[in-house]
């Protein structure tokens, strides 16, 4: 391919990413369940909502990384659903990227008795034993984005919910080829952890979509890193990998707060023609996305929605209704021509104005 001159695939890049908008989810289930989407399963009848109003129940939220914007928006989601359905919010626990506190924190809330649990696992194999103590002890699991591994669905647990990450990553990978005219080296930063499936598709959507859609693009640096520095470890991995490879184009990154710091690694080496994408819509990102500095767009998640449906098959479970094991909420593109349409989608409340006011 000539300098200058745009790569092979690049003149199918939007249509591939509204196929993927379109389609089918792409994520398979981390015990090869088939994906069911979130948009099939009907809401809760009158009559079901007041049979659950009726228990009195009470739930726990068990977070694994709070204080970000995909966070706040799976607790806002949870409990305006939970408060629609007149389930009492316990506790939220928060393990702060600690998986060994995870476990203390699980504990805590199993001595609260809650008759619904909905928890998101660190370290899936890890957590196992745990999570399997809020089955036996009778109450409803409904995870979030991974089941811990070793429990059965509809025995141990109810269902988990998760985004169509591997679309999200997919998506990542087109918006940065669209970024680089589909042409040189890039790189890729992922979660150490493999058994988190859910992180785990995106960087599998990510480096799968260019290996078969961009044979002028090649994935030359490969990294991961660890909890729970996530922007201060993917800074000191961005920057070394633009040390190695000077030529690089583009970084993806598995979710916004990674992409935070291959952002400030670019900044710091003087690279703001660097293409970044990532697998989440964050508002530090909305910024730069909004403001063409860097970011270049995301494969969204649509975390309150996908909080909403946790509760809401979680209460449906206390009057025994069945759930699919496995339900995802669709993808989304985000780019500068869209990103405050995508921020309304994606939290279901108007944009902050810090992200007006980048868009202009």
């Amino acid at each position: 391919t000539e300098t200058g001159a745009a790569g092979a695939g690049c003149d199918t890049v939007d249509a591939s990413i509204q196929a993927i908008l379109d389609g089918e989810a792409l994520s398979e289930g981390v015990n090869g369940e088939t994906p069911v989407a979130a948009s099939t399963i009907p809401d809760l009848t009158d009559e079901q909502v007041a049979e659950i109003r009726a228990l009195d129940a009470t739930a726990a939220l068990v977070i694994q990384l709070g204080g970000n914007d995909w966070s706040n928006a799976q607790i806002a989601g949870v409990t305006e659903e939970l408060d629609r359905l007149g389930i009492e919010l316990v506790a939220t626990t928060d393990a702060q990227g600690d998986a060994v506190k995870q476990v203390d924190d699980i504990e805590t809330v199993l001595a609260l008795e809650p008759d619904l649990v909905l928890a998101i696992p660190l370290d899936p194999v890890a957590t196992a034993p745990s999570f399997r103590q809020v089955g036996e002890q009778g109450a409803k699991l409904v995870f979030i984005d991974n089941p811990a591994v070793g429990l059965e669905p509809g025995v141990d647990y109810v269902s988990y919910v998760s985004a169509d990450n591997y679309a999200n990553g997919a998506i990542g990978a087109h918006l940065a080829a669209r970024g680089i005219d589909c042409v040189g080296e890039v790189g890729s930063i992922r979660y150490t952890d493999e058994q988190n499936i859910a992180v785990y598709q995106r960087y599998q959507g990510f480096v799968e979509t260019i290996a078969a859609n961009y044979p002028d693009i090649e994935v030359v640096a490969d990294r991961d890193i660890g909890a729970p520095d996530f922007a201060g470890n993917a800074e000191r991995t961005a920057s070394a990998m633009l040390t190695q490879y000077p030529d690089l184009k583009a970084i993806w990154g598995f979710f916004d707060i990674p992409a935070e710091g291959i952002i400030q690694a670019a900044k710091a080496a003087g690279r703001s023609d660097l293409v970044v994408t990532t697998a989440d819509l964050g508002l530090n990102i909305g910024v730069a996305i909004a403001s063409g500095e860097l970011a270049y767009g995301t494969g969204s998640q649509r975390p309150f929605d996908q909080g909403v449906m946790e509760a809401r098959l979680g209460a449906g479970a206390l009057i025994g209704l069945d759930a699919p094991p496995y339900v995802v909420l669709p993808a989304l593109a985000v780019d500068q021509d869209n990103v405050l349409e995508a921020w309304t989608e994606v939290y279901r409340v108007e944009p902050p104005q810090e992200l007006v006011d980048a868009a202009q």
